[in-house]
C-alpha cells in the first residue's frame, strides 16, 4: 500500500520559494508556471546523479530554470518545442525520438527526469519498459503526473454536480482533459503497478496540488489568452514580466508553495529505481 513519504523534505526559506515562483511566472502563462513552480520546488530536494536524462524535454524551459546545470540529454517526439529547447541551452545534446524507443543503450543513465510529461502518452508500458532498460542499475526515475483526483476536484464539475448535472459535470471533466491533452489521471496505486511490472521499484511517492491550487489553475486557462496572444505576436509568453504586472497571479499562487503537498493533491511525484 503507498503511503506519504515526505519527512525528508526540509522547510524551503521564503526567499527561495519566492525566487522559485518568479521564475517560472515571469516566463510562462500564470496557471503552468504555477503548477511547475512547485514541480520546481520539489526537484531542489532531490539528488540528481549524472549522466542524466530528461524524456519530453519539451521547449525546455523547466530545464533551463529548474536545474544548476545543463542536463546531459533531452528527449522529445515534437522538432518545434525542441528548437526553442536548444535555443535555451539547456541540454548537453538534443534528440528528437519517442519514450517507446530511447535510442540509447542498456544502462547509460542514472537518473531520468519526467516532470508533467507520461500522463500524455497513450501507451506508456513500453516507455517504462524503456526507462527501466537504459536506467543503470540502482539509477533513479524521478517524475509526476496528475492522479485521479484532478477531474473529480476540478471546479466546473463540482458546479454542474451541485446543480444535479452529474453528466454535464463528467462531460467538463473529459474536455478539460481533453485541453490538457490528458490521457491518463490514474491513481499512485496505478503507477506502482506500472513501475513494478517494468522492473523498477517505487521508492518514494506524495501527491501535492490542493483541490483549492487546482481552481486556480483551473480558471487560468481562460484567462492566459492575453499570454497566448503575446506567445503569438511577440515570441514571449509574458510580455510585461515585472512584479507590479504579475501582482495578481502572485498573490494567487504564492501561498501554494510553502507546502503544496497535501492527502487531497490532484498530482502526484515518484522516486523509482531500477534494482541493483
Amino acid at each position: 500500500m503507498i503511503g506519504f513519504i515526505v519527512s525528508w523534505l526540509k522547510t524551503m526559506h521564503s526567499e527561495e520559494l519566492d525566487r522559485i515562483l518568479w521564475r517560472h511566472l515571469a516566463s510562462l502563462p500564470y496557471f503552468r508556471g504555477f503548477l511547475r513552480a512547485i514541480e520546481d520546488r520539489f526537484i531542489q530536494e532531490i539528488a540528481i546523479e549524472t549522466p542524466v536524462l530528461d524524456l519530453g524535454s519539451g521547449d525546455g524551459h523547466f530545464a533551463s530554470v529548474a536545474f544548476k546545470k545543463k542536463l546531459d540529454v533531452g528527449l522529445d517526439p515534437w522538432r518545434e518545442p525542441t528548437l526553442e529547447a536548444r535555443d535555451r541551452g539547456a541540454y548537453g545534446l538534443l534528440v528528437l525520438g519517442e519514450g517507446g524507443q530511447i535510442p540509447f543503450g542498456d544502462e547509460t543513465f542514472n537518473t531520468i527526469t519526467s516532470i508533467s510529461v507520461l500522463e500524455h502518452i497513450q501507451e506508456v508500458a513500453p516507455v517504462l519498459s524503456e526507462v527501466a532498460r537504459v536506467l543503470a542499475p540502482g539509477g533513479r526515475f524521478v517524475f509526476c503526473v496528475p492522479n485521479h483526483r484532478f477531474p473529480q476536484a476540478l471546479s466546473g464539475r463540482k458546479f454542474l454536480e451541485k446543480l444535479g448535472l452529474t453528466g454535464l459535470g463528467a462531460s467538463y471533466s473529459r474536455m478539460f482533459n481533453r485541453i490538457a491533452r490528458h490521457v491518463h489521471t490514474d491513481s499512485p496505486e496505478v503507477w506502482e503497478t506500472r513501475l513494478f511490472e517494468a522492473g523498477l521499484d517505487l521508492l518514494e511517492t506524495w501527491d501535492y496540488f490542493p483541490p483549492q491550487a487546482l481552481r486556480v489553475l483551473e480558471w487560468g486557462h481562460p484567462l492566459g489568452l492575453p499570454s497566448l496572444i503575446s506567445k503569438k505576436l511577440f515570441g514571449r509568453w509574458v510580455l510585461i514580466p515585472k512584479r507590479w504586472n504579475l501582482a495578481i497571479p502572485w498573490r494567487w499562487t504564492r501561498k501554494y508553495m510553502d507546502d503544496p503537498r497535501s492527502s487531497e493533491g490532484v498530482c502526484s511525484f515518484f522516486i523509482a529505481r531500477r534494482p541493483a
